[in-house]
């Protein structure tokens, strides 16, 4: 999660400025700490060195709490008017078109131009989404067609901003600092996670839906503000114009990696088996209205725990072997999760799905942060972007379909089941991705960049 499109010129942005040293490093061990609990406690060294980081955190975290308010209202508006779980399963399949084509854009753009105007951009657009489903909810009639067209605009904003998001981080930090900025990036997740979910849910149930999407709106504009305030950051040297060429070149970069190849290929299949998001308003029907910002929020207070407690990750090498073993858990977690007669049962065992998958995604955002290269950081980002999006937004189809034809247990239950068949069926394809050490990743990173910046000073000279 740049363009200079819509870019102010008075504004006070400072002159862009060079990669970060990589001598703050050693600065920013851990070591340090002492006490029983210090190889689980969470580590803020980003927040203190960085000020672009920080703003960037704030305006992320933000953002993301206004947007969680959205995911969970605007499914519920959907059911609402349609009381179809397959038309809220189908906001998901409405969103993958645009969702694929701009996360590919956004990564071929993320490598040429200036990715913090580009966020800026995006978000701008995103914040008239918001604008749009205040008045739409506001008329006597809400209207579903503007509910399938605000998903789409969204979906192909996210997919235009998400690369250049993402690319931003490892401009602004060490590499030695990415597991501490994926648990951060977690922490900041997760309680927009929490609180947007339960906050949007109970003031849809009982103020109505306009509400929600105002607080929405407003977050965006802080979220703004902040980006705003961030440095300039110049992309990369000797960077590659985009297009279908330099697209098909991450491609070929990403196929040629096993680790990367597994952290996609085995997140699509736990997704797109495993998640139930689509059938929460109709699940929530048994525990009354309200209680579908509970079920939203769950696997957030799962991943919040996992994430305070996440010191260890950084003492974890073999990253391939810990992403399959999380993914698998998930499956478990959805499987009790389809079991559960009990409201405090299903909201526990989307906990432990939430904290698995929360472990999984800091293994798998180590891997990316870590081992690709500066050039290719926002094309690479746009593939990862697919590969975390598709699984959820077919799932969500997926599993509305399913309800519709069997029922909505059988649906999470075969879900759960699959998401575990095929986590061990792609361990055994992927042997390489399960035998995956991480400090091998980051050496081949820092050799690929030398490389790349020795050829570039030779055609200079």
């Amino acid at each position: 999660m740049d363009n200079p499109h819509g870019h102010n010129p008075a504004h006070l942005t400072p002159d862009p400025v060079g990669e970060p040293s990589l001598e703050l490093a050693p600065e920013s061990s851990t070591s340090g700490r002492r006490g029983p609990l210090s190889a689980f406690a969470l580590d803020i060294t980003p927040l203190r060195i960085s000020r672009d980081y920080r703003l960037l955190f704030t305006s992320q975290t933000i953002a993301f709490f206004g947007s969680m308010m959205s995911f969970v209202v605007l499914p519920w508006q959907m059911y609402q008017l349609t009381h179809s779980s397959l038309a809220v399963g189908l906001l998901g399949a409405a969103e993958f078109v645009p969702l694929i084509t701009m996360a590919f854009i956004g990564g071929a753009l993320a490598d040429y131009v200036d990715r913090r105007r580009l966020v800026l951009l995006a978000e701008s657009l995103m914040a008239l989404g918001s604008a749009t489903l205040v008045v739409n909810s506001l008329l006597p009639h809400p209207k579903a067609w503007v509910l399938f067209l605000c998903a789409v605009a969204f979906a192909a904003l996210n997919g235009l901003k998400r690369p250049s998001l993402e690319a931003l981080i490892p401009k602004l930090l060490s590499p030695e600092l990415m597991p501490a900025v994926a648990a951060l990036r977690s922490v900041g997740g997760t309680i927009g996670g929490i609180v947007g979910p339960a906050l949007g849910g109970v003031l849809a149930a009982t103020i109505g839906p306009a509400l929600a999407y105002s607080i929405d709106f407003s977050t965006f504009a802080i979220s703004l503000f902040a980006l705003w305030s961030m440095r300039a950051t110049p992309p990369p040297l000797a960077a590659d114009r985009p297009s279908l060429r330099s697209i098909a070149e991450g491609l070929r970069y990403a196929k040629s990696r096993p680790e990367l190849m597994g952290t996609y290929l085995i997140d699509i299949n736990a997704m797109f088996f495993g998640m139930p998001m689509a059938l929460f308003p109709a699940i929530a029907t048994q525990y009354g209205g309200a209680s579908v910002g509970l079920l939203y929020a769950a696997p957030s207070v799962g991943a919040l725990l996992a994430t305070l407690a996440s010191g260890w990750t950084a003492r974890v090498n073999l990253h391939g072997l810990a992403v399959t073993i999380a993914a698998a858990v998930w499956g478990v977690g959805i499987i009790g999760f389809g079991f559960a007669n009990r409201l405090w049962l299903a909201l526990f065992c989307l906990a432990l799905a939430g904290a698995a998958d929360m472990v999984s995604g800091l293994f798998r955002m180590t891997i990316w942060n870590q081992t690709i290269p500066d050039h290719l950081r926002g094309r690479l980002a746009g593939i990862e972007m697919v590969s975390y999006m598709t699984g959820p937004l077919l799932g969500n189809a997926e599993a509305g379909v399913v309800a519709s034809v069997f029922s909505i247990r059988t649906s999470v239950l075969s879900g759960g089941i699959l998401c575990v068949a095929g986590t061990v069926l792609l361990a055994a394809a992927l042997p390489a991705f399960l035998r995956y050490d991480g400090r091998e990743g980051l050496a081949r990173k820092q050799r690929e960049e030398a490389e790349r910046l020795a050829a570039a000073t030779v055609s200079q000279e």
